[in-house]
């Protein structure tokens, strides 16, 4: 039998993945108060991923970091340079995985 102290010390010992989706387009809209942003091109390298957008005239650089760190800048100006979490975007949603099994995790 397996005592609860036991069963919460293992869960915390269990790694968890995180993954964001974001909303490009909606996010910028958010950040900007402009709609219709285009992605046009996208680059990714073992710590980020990098989409460049533009609206009209305009041109972004969203990076996003897999420790969940993003910067975006709209002609050359930044606009976020911060952690993203749903709380910090509306366009955000955060999901987590058991490491090991893929499992879905809910945290409280």
């Amino acid at each position: 039998m397996t005592d609860v102290s036991t069963q919460a010390q293992d869960a915390w010992e269990t790694p968890v993945v995180c993954r964001v989706e974001v909303d490009l387009g909606a996010w910028l809209e958010q950040l900007t108060g402009k709609a219709n942003w285009e992605l046009f091109s996208e680059d990714e390298d073992d710590s980020y991923m990098s989409f460049a957008m533009r609206q009209g005239r305009q041109h972004a650089e969203v990076t996003l970091y897999h420790t969940g760190y993003a910067v975006v800048d709209v002609d050359g100006q930044a606009v976020f340079d911060g952690t993203l979490t749903t709380g910090t975007s509306r366009c955000a949603h955060l999901s987590y995985y058991n490491a090991e099994t893929g499992e879905p995790v809910t945290l409280n």
